[in-house]
């Protein structure tokens, strides 16, 4: 089965561009719809296709009040320096479903990333959405969350990173949201580390950072005798806890911009074992791109798809074929198990007798260059189409750098 359509009708248009800001709001106050809307039609939504709730027409609301649902508005502050967790989700909606906007809705241009204010994420989410006001969140899936209960208009997300290969939490929650990727930026990954003013290097005897990160600087933080490394749940978040805490034997692996923003010395800068550390990230929306506008902006397009095989011989070869019988160039490939039905039972020998084996059942991920609104992409898809038993379209966006 396919469940995104394979352009023979026109994606519906963006809430809102990657451009000008339209609206302003209130910073740090987060306001949602309450929704009425029950678990089966969230369900009917999904089957559909359909995106994560509808479309609900403009009012008058006054700035600021930037979401209105059946039940009037629910505001959240976060407080300086707030992040959003998916208990606040909650509680600005008054659900914890996928649920439908009512009425009153202005979009506002806010890019949901998951981690502190100071860390790579944030860079990402600013760098893909300038002049935008950016929302922490706690964990990957409070940024999905909170832009399908549309807090926020877009989302920055990592998913790959050149040391430290894919991030598959995101891959999943990408086939768990009905959500679109419309774009792709990258980011420089430079840790430094960072300290309380005054703390001498010799001084230090923990080193705090995202389990990533300490692994991208193990050479590094090996050299350093007696040290104890701890992971965190972010970098920002590792310099943020030092800060707060006043721990002066303890430092941070984190970026010169969480260093500024929590009052911390760069005791040493680059500090990762491998110089050329690249972090490329999604941007999601709830809508995706219009299809014919990749005709017409002469910037290269890629597409990012999700699909199963059958079992059998030379099925992924046939898969992989429709691609290069057209020409089109895959810049990426990836298989992963089923996160349901991971085992395939089948037979040891033609015959049928013995003791049946078990393997597993694999997802495969692929990013090719092309859009949607081209020919060949549109029947490389349809050929795919015939043989695999699901195929979903994640996204068809620019090229980004």
């Amino acid at each position: 089965m396919i469940t995104a359509g394979i352009p023979q009708c026109v994606p519906c248009r963006p809430a809102a561009r990657l451009t000008k800001p339209r609206c302003q709001a209130t910073p740090n106050t987060l306001e949602a719809p309450s929704s009425s809307s029950s678990s089966a039609q969230a369900a009917e939504r999904v089957a559909s296709g359909a995106a994560a709730g509808p479309r609900p027409a403009a009012s008058s609301a006054p700035a600021g009040s930037w979401l209105r649902g059946q039940a009037g508005l629910r505001g959240i502050s976060l407080g300086p320096g707030g992040i959003l967790t998916s208990a606040l989700v909650a509680e600005a909606t008054g659900t914890n479903e996928a649920g439908a906007v009512a009425d009153g809705y202005r979009p506002i241009n806010r890019v949901a990333y998951q981690g502190a204010p100071g860390a790579y994420s944030e860079m990402a989410a600013l760098k893909a959405c300038p002049g935008w006001e950016p929302l922490p969140c706690e964990q990957f899936e409070v940024a999905f969350q909170a832009l399908t209960q549309w807090m926020a208009e877009r989302a920055a997300l990592p998913v790959e990173n050149s040391l430290g290969g894919s991030i598959h939490a995101v891959y999943d929650l990408l086939l768990r949201y009905r959500l679109h990727i419309v774009g792709e930026v990258s980011i420089d990954v430079r840790h430094c580390l960072l300290a309380l003013p005054g703390v001498e290097k010799g001084a230090i005897k923990r080193v705090l950072s995202h389990p990533q990160a300490l692994a991208q600087t193990d050479s590094y933080t090996r050299r350093m005798p007696g040290v104890v490394r701890e992971a965190v749940d972010d970098t920002a978040g590792a310099a943020k806890l030092i800060a707060e805490n006043g721990w002066r034997d303890a430092a941070a692996v984190a970026s010169r911009r969480a260093g500024e923003l929590y009052g911390l010395d760069v005791v040493e800068e680059d500090i990762q074992d491998m110089k050329d550390n690249v972090t490329r990230f999604v941007v999601l929306s709830r809508d995706p791109l219009v299809a014919s506008d990749a005709l017409t902006s002469g910037v290269p397009y890629k597409t990012s798809i999700v699909f199963s095989l059958q079992e059998g011989p030379g099925m992924l070869f046939k898969a992989l074929s429709v691609f290069a019988l057209r020409d089109i160039d895959m810049t990426k490939i990836e298989s992963r198990p089923m996160r349901e039905n991971p085992l395939i039972l089948s037979d040891p020998s033609p015959s049928g007798g013995g003791t049946a084996q078990r393997s597993f059942n694999y997802l495969f991920y692929i990013d090719f260059m092309g859009s949607l609104a081209q020919p060949q992409a549109q029947n490389a898809l349809r050929h795919l189409q015939e043989i695999a038993p699901f195929l979903r379209v994640l996204g068809s966006y620019p090229v980004g750098g």
